[in-house]
């Protein structure tokens, strides 16, 4: 039993005064054995506290143990033992019968006390000018469906300013695109970029060399930037993007935000990293904003000419018409069978162009595996303006609107055959969906479609107007006017 530090104190002081330690045990009701213990010690400085080690039933396969973490220093870190796994190969080949939380502890500690003296990390120092940027996963409503949005984070740690944007992808085009919508946001551009190793720009293919993406490498070259790769399993070299990421997502992204695109998406995160301005350093007791409003004067103006992120592949489209990047089919159209066509891979949109620079479709980009082909149903319009007997089979038929369909459906093959020449125009003066808007509304008022009708409606669709019913003018108010002037003085009157 532990004699508390009372009866202690209680006990020396007695002993100092000269009582006697059987007189000294009576009164304080101990042993005298304890009396003599406490009476008698030189040295209360306070000692650590230690548990005292009991036999345990892992003490036997500790050599053992001892040797598999040893061999796991000339394996690479993600395959080497965990605590887990030590324990899983005690049982099974060594007939261990104890509990998996002394494996565990005794794991820790083993890693603990042979840590190299290389091991730790270093506390840095940043100058005005140096930006980090990293990319962190969160969930968000865009376009009217739930999906993972990739922030890359981009923060100033001198300041400890912070700004995040939208993107559907990591690759290069996407860090690209977001560091120049972050650039200019700010108006500046900083003088160094301190990036991941893993991130689309680039990643290290040994110690001490990284493969730098070419998009990445002319964006860097345009803005006139220094990058800085992390080593491996260096998250401390980036800290301040590192505590960011978790910050603007439990602050900007909660609750879940909904938005029409990525570009609004963008718009509403850096208007709340802008408010977020106003809070006080952590560290130097100022407002950020202040503190960063220093450091963009460190920095270099933008460029006369923004920076395109565009990555050019060649391909040859098969006889459908479609070019294959990336593991998904995008629809050049089938006039382009068997062309080779120039293709244009941007953050957000694929541009397919014949080589001489005319283009062939514009579509939007799409990420991971897509069992359906990519395509604009307007490219497949001349077509149809040929093989009018297609129609009823065709793939872009759900793509029109229900009375649309069903006017197409009921004309006869030179009727159809117009009717698709008109739409094809007019879909490439305003874009499809104006196009088949503007028909299914000039069907639903009874009017056949003609170019002029057609083309009139589709522009005022694309421009943000509501269309508007042709109906005979009202003349009402001018019949009074046309009446003989004898009578109309008589109903004046």
């Amino acid at each position: 039993m532990t004699v508390p530090v009372s009866v202690q104190q209680r006990i020396r002081v007695l002993d100092a005064h000269g009582v006697s330690w059987r007189s000294i045990a009576k009164e304080v009701g101990v042993a005298r054995d304890t009396v003599a213990k406490y009476a008698g010690r030189e040295d209360c400085s306070p000692k650590p506290e230690h548990s005292a080690s009991r036999p345990s039933k892992l003490d036997p396969f500790k050599a053992t143990v001892d040797g598999w973490l040893e061999a796991d220093r000339f394996m690479p870190r993600k395959q080497r033992h965990t605590a887990k796994r030590v324990y899983d190969r005690l049982v099974s080949e060594r007939g261990y019968g104890g509990a998996y939380s002394s494996v565990q502890r005794y794991v820790k500690r083993w890693r603990e006390e042979h840590r190299l003296p290389s091991d730790g990390y270093l506390e840095l120092e940043w100058h005005p000018g140096e930006a980090q940027v990293d990319f962190g996963m969160a969930r968000a409503v865009v376009g009217g469906d739930r999906v993972d949005v990739h922030c890359l984070v981009v923060t100033f740690p001198y300041s400890n300013m912070r700004y995040c944007a939208a993107l559907p992808g990591e690759n290069a085009e996407c860090v690209c695109a977001g560091l120049r919508t972050v650039f200019e946001h700010i108006g500046a551009v900083p003088l160094t970029l301190v990036l991941d190793n893993a991130t689309g720009a680039g990643h290290r293919v040994a110690w001490d060399r990284v493969s730098i993406v070419k998009v990445f490498e002319l964006f860097v070259e345009h803005y006139r930037l220094e990058t800085r790769f992390c080593n491996p399993n260096s998250g401390n070299e980036k800290g301040s993007v590192e505590n960011a990421v978790g910050f603007l997502r439990r602050n900007i992204m909660v609750p879940l935000l909904n938005a029409e695109s990525y570009a609004q998406l963008t718009r509403y995160m850096l208007e709340r990293c802008d408010a977020m301005a106003k809070e006080t350093h952590y560290r130097k007791g100022a407002p950020i904003g202040g503190l960063f409003a220093e450091e963009k004067a460190e920095m270099q103006p933008l460029p006369s000419k923004p920076y395109d992120a565009i990555r050019w592949e060649v391909r040859k489209a098969d006889k459908d018409g479609r070019v294959q990047v990336d593991g998904n089919h995008y629809l050049a159209g089938p006039s382009w069978r068997g062309w080779t066509l120039d293709v244009a891979l941007r953050a957000f949109d694929v541009t397919i162009r014949t080589q001489d620079g005319r283009t062939c479709a514009r579509l939007p980009r799409v990420y991971g595996d897509s069992p359906a082909t990519i395509r604009d149903p307007a490219t497949l319009l001349p077509a149809l303006g040929r093989k009018t007997n297609a129609w009823p089979d065709s793939t872009i038929r759900d793509d029109f609107p229900d009375k649309l369909r069903l006017a197409i459906d009921r004309m006869d093959a030179k009727a159809r055959r117009n009717a698709f020449r008109l739409i094809s125009r007019t879909s490439d003066a305003c874009g499809f969906e104006p196009a088949v808007e503007a028909g299914e509304h000039l069907v639903e008022q009874g009017h056949p479609l003609d170019e002029a009708s057609l083309t009139t409606m589709a522009r005022r669709i694309a421009s943000g107007e509501k269309p508007y019913e042709q109906t005979a003018p009202d003349l009402t108010g001018y019949d009074v006017f046309m009446q003989p002037r004898g009578t109309r003085e008589r109903k004046e009157a």
